[in-house]
């Protein structure tokens, strides 16, 4: 087997004994870095260190969801140049990938009438439906400070 030290410095090709006893002599593990090669490689090191970062970089891999949603925000009044400007970066981040959460905030007596607010979501839905294969993943949702909604790309 192919041996390499704790500073990286190759050692050679060497026998399983002799690479085990010269980690041994200064006091680390032989960790096998790849078997895919011949001869497979092994560096000494500490065992618990290796394994932390391996799960380090496995951790780093997976896709995050809170990375993963953007949001576009409507107002109550929003015009329809507005809402064009706000449909075409939903549709850029849809086909990027992104879940889009679609938020339309209310603010005093704008609470009182949710059926117009929920009219402009359902208008925005129907428009970016209209545009790309998007599907409607939350239904609109009345929360504290308003209304949203998550939409996804099929």
């Amino acid at each position: 087997m192919r041996v390499v030290d704790e500073e990286g410095q190759q050692l050679g090709v060497m026998s399983l004994q002799d690479a085990i006893q010269k980690a041994q002599d200064k006091g680390l593990d032989l960790i096998q870095v790849t078997e895919k090669v011949d001869p497979p490689v092994c560096k000494f090191g500490e065992y618990g260190k290796y394994l932390y970062i391996q799960e380090k970089k496995d951790r780093g891999t997976k896709k995050q969801i809170a990375g993963e949603q953007k949001e576009i925000r409507l107002t109550y009044a929003i015009g329809p140049h507005d809402m064009d400007t706000r449909l075409k970066q939903a549709i850029k981040f849809l086909e990027k990938g992104y879940t889009v959460r679609v938020t339309l905030p209310l603010r005093g007596r704008q609470k009182a009438h949710g059926e117009f607010a929920s009219e402009k979501i359902n208008h925005f839905l129907d428009l970016i439906q209209e545009k790309t294969q998007a599907k409607v993943d939350r239904n609109i949702k009345q929360e504290p400070r308003g209304l949203s909604t998550i939409v996804s790309k099929k």
